[in-house]
């Protein structure tokens, strides 16, 4: 006697629809009633919906306590617009440093150019985490007056506290990490058969790097870079103590605030985020655009 089912059997299981996963058989999973899962994925949504309103809460608070005739009489009086400008013009020297001098460590990071890689990221992650007050206060011993590198710079009449140059250099130490992790990342992204190919195509290394790796990694470079501007304009921790003048933007927040009161702030607050956020998405556009066209 065999236990095995006969081929008539089987014929007459698969005449009567038994397959593996629909119901009618024992240890087969029954399937979720539409209405059930319908309800489950618009409870899923409106749960999103609820968060992301959440984390959008600060943005919507300010624009429902400013008014137009508010924006315009806090920023209509004479320098008022001068942290902007200060602002502005020190980003974009700390956009210049960072791209000269951190693109290149972020290139041999990705490509493991450099020995114990473990150690150069941890040192990154550090410098990361530490709290924006604590650098402006290293800072100060590092760079201060009556360091070695104060000493060096006073002979050209430079000082790198409560100047444009301690500005700069209190942003590039708060926006470093996040862009050279970020580039890491845009240049990880990028195949290196790709560059191989170009070399065995007869082009130097520096070739490569401009003609194959850069355009290949600029997404990601610009938003890394866009991050990284975000992060300049609102650095306040290390500026507050490196570089108290002169003023930006995030200083002539905290000195209205504590001068004026919390409603004169706000207006500073929202050319703070017209200054600092349209950069990172647009970079977010362009980043999603080029991945999609690789994917395509």
């Amino acid at each position: 006697m065999s236990w095995a089912a006969s081929p008539a059997a089987a014929a007459g299981g698969a005449v009567r629809g038994d397959q593996p996963g629909q119901p009618g058989g024992p240890g087969r999973a029954w399937p979720v009633p539409r209405s059930l899962r319908s309800a489950s994925g618009a409870l899923s949504v409106v749960a999103a919906l609820v968060i992301w309103l959440a984390l959008l809460g600060p943005v919507i608070t300010l624009l429902a306590h400013l008014s137009f005739g508010a924006i315009g009489h806090a920023l209509s009086y004479p320098g008022a617009l001068d942290p902007l400008e200060v602002s502005l013009e020190s980003g974009g020297v700390t956009l210049a440093v960072l791209f000269a001098f951190c693109t290149p460590l972020a290139w041999m990071l990705a490509r493991g150019r450099l020995p114990f890689p473990r150690i150069w990221e941890a040192g990154l992650l550090c410098s990361l985490l530490l709290p924006p007050l604590v650098i402006g206060l290293l800072l100060v011993f590092m760079v201060g007056p009556y360091t070695p590198f104060g000493e060096l710079i006073g002979h050209f009449n430079l000082t790198a506290t409560n100047t444009f140059l301690a500005l700069v250099i209190a942003q590039v130490y708060e926006s470093a990490p996040y862009y050279v992790l970020g580039a890491q990342a845009a240049f990880d992204s990028v195949d290196p058969r790709l560059e191989q190919q170009a070399a065995l195509l007869g082009d130097r290394p520096r070739r490569v790097f401009r003609r194959v790796t850069l355009p290949l990694a600029a997404p990601g470079l610009a938003m890394s870079l866009a991050v990284a501007w975000a992060r300049a304009m609102g650095a306040f921790g290390a500026v507050i103590i490196i570089a108290y003048h002169p003023f930006g933007l995030p200083l002539q927040i905290f000195t209205t605030l504590q001068e004026t009161g919390l409603a004169s702030a706000l207006p500073y607050a929202l050319v703070l985020l017209v200054v600092a956020l349209p950069l990172p998405l647009a970079a977010y556009v362009w980043s999603a655009r080029a991945r999609g066209r690789r994917r395509g």
